[in-house]
């Protein structure tokens, strides 16, 4: 008896911790959860994960929504990608599944406004700028108006992205006035931080106009004003804190205060150390790099610039610090006159930086960050060039015997395995090319001999009359006749290349070679198997295929470039005809040749 009753006992409190895990949330509680989650959005990530892990064990639908949206950001922050997606999927599952109501619309204004932080992150400007765009109409629907000034905030700096710097400048001290007048909504952790970004922006923005326009000084002020006003409003964000620190020390670098950029940039490399934050830290070496580089204590700056090399080998991640500590150190060889350093590093620069710039290009963005990238590519291409020949030289003077038998033998093999790989990727296709231009040569070489003939037999018989040679020519194929003259004139349009023109259509080429639509259908019908469109799309991705083959700088050009070069109105259906043709995409084509 006393065990059936211990049972019962342990099933109550089992079932009354149940309901204590399932019971919903109150208003309050979900409230001050939020808070929590925002606020630890300014470096402590994790903490602010624990608070979202929390609010998903409300039974409230939005409550759970808000916490995944929330994370789904906050896993963002921390580089993980893929569980931010997982996370931001689930967060409008929930969100599907409540009623309309003002709550909701709000909701889902906060999720556009952290999807589009999230695409702002992955540098996806154009994304974020729409998420923000749909949110800030729900919050004016529901009268938001913190909600309202955040959206705001966050379009100025797509604004600062793209270089609209007046525009952006503009936004973000409206945003800081409004918070000074109604400070009264606001709690005071949340008026806080809600300056502290406004001001970090603020500089941001005046950093980067300054990079457009350096004879501006006074932009540098500017930015200085706000980098220091942000860092007084982030004492309790810590996130913040190291951001504003961080550009306030390369406001100093450009100033040319070394001490005080030497200090700022060490509080950043210790802060990154002690919380393992590897993009701090790497950015934090490429900027003491930077300024002993300035300061022209290259051996120095030679170790830290190091340092950020070896962060990349272990992240295989391209971003600005990498290029631009390759440039530094190409710049710091150079004038230590160590040529195959400086050819080595220059030549990273620039294939990093032509990485980096073609992901930015997607997004049709004009990036020129802090040293001004065209003059660095520009520098960068002169000492290659500069030492191009002299590296060479150099190792030829060392090792002149050695050298000249490896390198006959080393080009040999490597010009046969070239050959050899590149006749077994290309084999089908040039086959394929060659039968097509015998096949042309033939249908020419067929053309030609039947106006010889046709030449032949008036010469012989000079005497006909001319009833007579009407009723030969009425004995002739009319049709086959006419059908060689298109054919003749085709191939004509084909040696002036006129195919690779966007206007290459049936009814232009008719008009071009004075036939009809349906006639000239039925010819090429007829001759090449197959409708205008197919032909007409076959020499185009024909001449891709060829310039590919020959023209080693073709194939670094983007799809849309490529489809364009050759008549097609877009990538998309220009990429669905090659793949048809050739069984792979354009960019694994070039890769494998």
């Amino acid at each position: 008896m006393r065990l059936i009753i211990s049972f019962f006992f342990l099933l109550l409190i089992f079932s009354s911790g149940t309901a204590q895990i399932k019971e919903e949330l109150t208003e309050q509680k979900y409230l001050e959860l939020q808070d929590k989650i925002r606020f630890s959005m300014n470096g402590n990530f994790d903490q602010g994960l624990e608070y979202a892990s929390e609010l998903k064990k409300s039974s409230n639908n939005e409550h759970i929504a808000f916490a995944y949206g929330a994370g789904s950001y906050l896993y963002q922050l921390k580089n993980n990608r893929a569980k931010s997606d997982e996370w931001f999927s689930k967060a409008l599952a929930y969100y599907n599944k409540l009623p309309e109501s003002v709550q909701k619309i709000n909701l889902r204004a906060y999720l556009y406004n952290y999807r589009g932080l999230i695409e702002w992150k992955r540098r996806n400007f154009s994304n974020a700028l729409t998420n923000y765009q749909e949110g800030i109409k729900l919050s004016i629907k529901t009268n938001d108006v913190i909600q309202i000034v955040k959206f705001k905030s966050n379009i100025a700096l797509v604004n600062e992205a793209v270089g609209n710097y007046e525009l952006a400048v503009k936004n973000l001290r409206q945003n800081s006035d409004f918070l000074d007048k109604n400070e009264n909504l606001y709690e005071k952790d949340q008026f806080q931080n809600s300056k502290s970004n406004i001001y970090t922006n603020l500089g941001n923005v005046y950093e980067g106009y300054y990079m457009k326009n350096r004879s501006k000084a006074v932009l540098l002020d500017s930015a200085e004003y706000f980098y220091k006003r942000a860092i007084t409003y982030s004492q309790n964000y810590m996130d913040n804190k190291m951001t504003a620190t961080l550009s306030l020390g390369n406001i100093y670098l450009l100033k040319k205060d070394f001490k005080n950029a030497e200090r700022s940039y060490f509080d950043i490399a210790m802060y990154a150390k002690q919380n393992n934050d590897e993009d701090y830290y790497k950015t934090a070496n490429y900027n003491l790099g930077d300024l002993y580089y300035a300061q022209k204590k290259y051996d120095k700056a030679l170790i830290f610039l190091k340092k950020v090399d070896s962060l990349y080998l272990k992240e295989k991640k391209i971003d600005i610090s990498y290029f631009q500590s390759n440039y530094v150190q190409a710049k710091i060889y150079n004038i230590q006159n160590e040529p195959e350093l400086a050819f080595k590093h220059s030549k990273i620069y620039l294939d990093a930086y032509e990485k980096y710039e073609g992901q930015l290009r997607e997004e049709a963005l004009e990036v020129n960050y802090k040293l001004g990238t065209a003059n660095l590519s520009d520098e960068m291409l002169s000492i290659q060039e500069k030492y191009k020949y002299e590296v060479l030289w150099n190792k030829a003077l060392k090792v002149f015997y050695v050298i000249l038998v490896v390198g006959i033998v080393f080009f040999l093999i490597k010009n046969i395995r070239d050959k050899n790989k590149a006749q077994k990727k290309m084999n089908a296709l040039i086959e394929e090319f060659k039968a097509n231009l015998e096949k042309k040569e033939i249908e020419k070489a067929d053309l030609e001999k039947a106006a010889l003939e046709k030449t032949i037999v008036l010469e012989d018989f000079p005497e006909l009359e001319d009833a007579q040679l009407k009723k030969e020519n009425a004995n002739l194929s009319i049709d086959e006749a006419k059908e060689n003259k298109i054919v003749e004139k085709l191939l004509a349009l084909e040696e002036k290349l006129e195919y690779l023109n966007a206007d290459f259509t049936l009814s232009y080429v008719a008009k071009k070679i004075k036939t009809n639509t349906t006639y000239l259908s039925y010819v090429v019908n007829k001759r090449f198997g197959k409708s205008f469109g197919e032909y007409s799309n076959e020499l185009k991705i024909n001449y891709v295929i060829n310039q590919m083959i020959t023209n080693h700088l073709y194939r670094k050009y983007s799809t849309q470039a490529i489809a364009e070069s050759v008549g097609f109105k877009n990538a998309v259906s220009f990429a669905k005809s090659f793949r048809k043709r050739t069984g792979v995409s354009p960019a694994q084509f070039a890769n494998n040749i």
